[in-house]
């Protein structure tokens, strides 16, 4: 990690609230839906790897949903603790233990959202990577839980006088494209599957995501219990604004997956300016009129 890299998530939290979790019975849709989605994004992929990194996926899910997969070869499974499932290493998303240009493929399902230095970890992937390596990732984006924000800002300010953090602060899914690019990965792709769920409750929402380990472990968070008034209170204005017609209140969760190659010379690379040999006005069959002196021109 980077010295300049804030300290937002209190990780060592995070670790047992995901342990936790596990000793609950763990919530598992919404990682199994998107380890799922990664699984079928790489068959998409018409080329074989062949060593391969899960990289912190909070279960064994990324690694059931890519078992037999004609694109992976040999998968390990790279977590903080020790109950991850063999082939594993023990490791931490912000310090990764492989070799440059060790990996064929690295992919990961709803860990890198709580990781403090995201493009230092991007940038270690890429290191990680063979020429022609691919990162593929699914993490939660910045609208997720945007129901749940509001309403506890509201009960905070109504029976506290003020504001703590209660939602983890996602990156934005343009951001995301961009540190792609700055970590160094050729041809980056992002996009959003924004999946929106429905509760009998907001006390339904919150028992799922004690369940998945998603409670509040930012490093800024009130050090102190939450008032009882300021739960109900975060209650009720959820399901005031933001019941459908039966009842049932929405909680949206934002998935952005990402992609990006390590840089090999076989792939695809942008036209040097000035180098089309056709002009677009011929290719689209349109008259072209210059513009007047000064660059304007008024119909």
């Amino acid at each position: 990690m980077t010295d300049a890299a804030p300290l937002v998530f209190d990780r060592p939290l995070l670790r047992r609230r995901l342990a936790r979790a596990a000793r609950l019975g763990p919530e598992p849709f919404l990682l199994e839906r998107a380890a799922e989605d990664v699984a079928d994004r790489l068959a998409a992929v018409k080329r074989r790897f062949e060593t391969a990194v899960d990289l912190g996926t909070p279960t064994d899910a990324l690694a059931r949903a890519l078992a037999g997969h004609a694109a992976v070869g040999r998968l390990f499974r790279a977590a903080p603790g020790q109950g991850a499932a063999p082939p594993a290493v023990v490791a931490d998303e912000e310090a990764l233990p492989f070799a440059d240009g060790a990996l064929d493929l690295v992919v990961s399902a709803l860990s890198l959202q709580t990781v403090n230095d995201l493009p230092g970890v991007l940038a270690q992937v890429r290191r990680a990577l063979k020429p022609d390596g691919l990162f593929l990732a699914a993490l939660l984006g910045g609208s997720s839980l945007t129901e749940l924000r509001q309403a506890f800002a509201v009960a905070e300010s109504e029976t506290t006088g003020g504001l703590s953090p209660r939602v983890a602060p996602f990156a934005d899914v343009r951001d995301l494209g961009a540190l792609l690019q700055r970590a160094g990965f050729t041809l980056p792709v992002t996009d959003v599957d924004r999946v929106v769920v429905r509760y009998g409750s907001p006390f339904s929402l919150f028992s799922d995501l004690r369940r998945m380990g998603g409670t509040n472990a930012l490093l800024e968070r009130r050090r102190v219990p939450m008032r009882r008034a300021t739960l109900l209170r975060a209650a009720e204005v959820y399901a005031e604004r933001f019941a459908d017609a039966d009842g049932r209140v929405r909680a949206t969760f934002e998935i952005v997956f990402l992609s990006g190659w390590a840089p090999h010379e076989s792939q695809q690379k942008p036209l040097r300016p000035g180098s089309a040999q056709m002009r677009l006005a011929d290719a689209l069959g349109a008259r072209e009129v210059p513009l007047p002196p000064g660059g304007v021109r008024e119909d």
